[in-house]
């Protein structure tokens, strides 16, 4: 059986280890303070730093980018950390950008991590829809990523990316038997666009928890930034009115400390 450890560094930040691989979800290392812009009048500032700095964040094998075109899932000090990784595995509209030896996916293509004396991890990229149907101009492409090797007991690991929940994110349900999943929650908003919405919010992760059934549901990208309206308590009071075979799978993680999943089920 594999052994899974996970840190959450901050925002969409975390750090996977497993069975001697390391890798690194949207990386996020800038310090705080500072207002960026998205485009077509949207901006947020950063609220947090990270809980472990680039430097001390050690070896990476492999960097899995949701998208690169915005600074809250990559930053400058997190894309200055990119040529350092052994890969970095994003969107195929990223990898033309970022250029170099990045692996670009569409939905539902794979790739795979491959060294001697560990498991071949399979990384297939999910669909996600960065916001309101019909403004793909705007927010641009994104996906999530279903990780598998040989040793899981249980279902993949699963990353939500940043999304809202539409059908393509419910065809995981279908095809992806998921054992532990990442959820990118916060409920993003931009003064500019009014009511409009470019991430899950608690509801909708209600929700793709009782389509999904993942054995554990961890919560990421809630924290650290102007434009998330769901913090931590607003996700809290949804899923404590969620039905018990929801409320039973969700899991918090401490920020900066590594867990091993094993000891949260």
């Amino acid at each position: 059986m594999s052994e899974l450890r996970l840190t959450h560094i901050g925002g969409p930040t975390v750090l996977i280890e497993l069975d001697g691989w390391r890798l690194l979800t949207d990386p996020t290392f800038d310090p705080p303070g500072r207002r960026y812009s998205f485009g077509w009048g949207s901006s947020s500032r950063k609220l947090t730093g990270p809980a472990i700095a680039a430097t001390e964040v050690g070896p990476i094998d492999a960097v899995l980018l949701s998208h690169d075109h915005h600074d809250d899932n990559l930053d400058d000090a997190g894309r200055a950390l990119l040529p350092s990784a052994g890969c970095v595995v994003t969107t195929a509209s990223g990898a033309r950008r970022l250029g170099g030896s990045v692996r670009g996916l569409e939905p539902w293509g794979s790739t795979s991590l491959e060294a001697p004396g560990r498991p071949a991890i399979e990384i297939t990229a999910t669909p996600c829809r960065h916001g309101p149907p019909g403004l793909g101009f705007v927010y641009g492409d994104v996906i999530g990523f279903a990780l598998r090797w040989e040793g899981q007991e249980h279902g993949a690991l699963w990353i939500s990316g940043d999304t809202v929940l539409f059908d393509g994110v419910r065809e995981v349900a279908g095809r992806v038997p998921v054992d532990v999943a990442l959820l990118h929650l916060g409920s993003v908003q931009f003064g500019v666009s009014g009511p409009l919405r470019y991430t899950l919010n608690a509801r909708e992760g209600v929700e793709l928890c009782r389509l999904i059934q993942p054995r554990i549901a961890i919560q990421v990208h809630y924290e650290g930034w102007s434009h998330f309206r769901e913090g931590r308590e607003a996700v809290e009071r949804e899923f404590a009115r969620a039905p018990e075979v929801v409320r039973d799978r969700i899991r918090w993680l401490p920020i900066g400390t590594t867990q091993e999943i094993d000891q949260l089920r």
